[in-house]
């Protein structure tokens, strides 16, 4: 039995969306936000005023973009000392352009663990031998994570189209496959992401992956919460589970102090992850959130 050990998170996440152009409510406003990230000179100054505010936890995805923010943080340890990520994988399409772009052994060079590049690939070629889902599982999230070498990981995310897929074929055992493999392998806690909540906790719960940290929409709305609002509130009274909110502006649907009351007030919440652009629209939720949820100060 894998140890689980659980650490504090902080009360607020940072997100990756605007950086690549996601909105789901306005497409002129993905397409403006996409052309603007395309410097990384502009992610950088609003990841900086992120961590100027004090939100100090990025919880983003494996895009390769990432990797370059990445390589910033390292070298300016001084400045990012305080930082850490929260990686969420897979990020499916870098994969197929590292193929169409470099064949599959340079796309393998790519992505895999330069420590362990060998053991990588035999473990592969051994999984693929014997259909090993578990060795294969174990060597993408390898991959996925090559690019955060040397940088603060305390929660690895399972992104939602992988889980609620796992969970919609009934392949549940994936789910502690990854949870144990983040455990061991790289002194993480794991995290997933989801479209359905209830349905999630009882498929962790039979696959025995305890107290686990989940990501979902939860808004007032019930903006994209499969099974509606009541389900989640019930899972969020009675479940044992640590929640982490996202959308809870539902998008701009919800004025930001009238989302920021409801969401805080719910029982068992954990932390809340949010997106901006700018640091003036970064301060204003931090002081919204501390008006109601005062923000943990010191990591434990």
């Amino acid at each position: 039995m894998t140890t689980q050990t659980t650490r504090t998170m902080d009360r607020l996440l940072f997100g990756d969306n605007q950086f690549f152009g996601v909105n789901h409510m306005s497409e002129e406003k993905a397409r403006a936000q996409q052309m603007r990230f395309q410097d990384l000179n502009a992610v950088m100054g609003v990841l900086d005023g992120a961590i100027d505010e004090g939100v100090r936890t990025f919880m983003c995805t494996t895009h390769d973009r990432i990797s370059e923010v990445a390589d910033r943080v390292r070298a300016a340890p001084e400045r990012y000392d305080d930082l850490q990520f929260y990686p969420c994988m897979p990020y499916a399409h870098k994969y197929a352009n590292a193929v169409t772009e470099e064949g599959f052994l340079g796309a393998v060079r790519k992505f895999l663990p330069n420590d362990g590049l060998l053991d990588s690939v035999m473990r592969g070629t051994s999984s693929f031998a014997k259909k090993d889902i578990e060795g294969l599982t174990t060597l993408l999230i390898d991959a996925e994570l090559k690019m955060f070498s040397g940088l603060s990981t305390p929660v690895i995310w399972l992104q939602n189209v992988v889980v609620d897929l796992l969970s919609g074929l009934g392949f549940t055992d994936a789910l502690r496959i990854f949870a144990d493999y983040v455990r061991d392998r790289y002194g993480a806690e794991p995290g997933f992401i989801t479209m359905n909540l209830p349905r999630l906790l009882d498929d962790l719960d039979r696959v025995g992956v305890v107290n686990p940290i989940v990501c979902a929409n939860i808004n007032a709305l019930g903006f994209r919460m499969s099974g509606g609002v009541d389900g989640y509130l019930e899972a969020m009274r009675a479940r044992p589970f640590r929640a982490v909110a996202m959308s809870v502006f539902a998008s701009g649907a919800i004025p930001p102090r009238e989302a920021i009351e409801w969401v805080c007030g719910l029982p068992n919440l954990e932390s809340i992850v949010f997106g901006a652009s700018s640091r003036e629209h970064i301060a204003s939720t931090v002081r919204l959130v501390e008006e109601h949820w005062p923000l943990l100060s010191v990591r434990e």
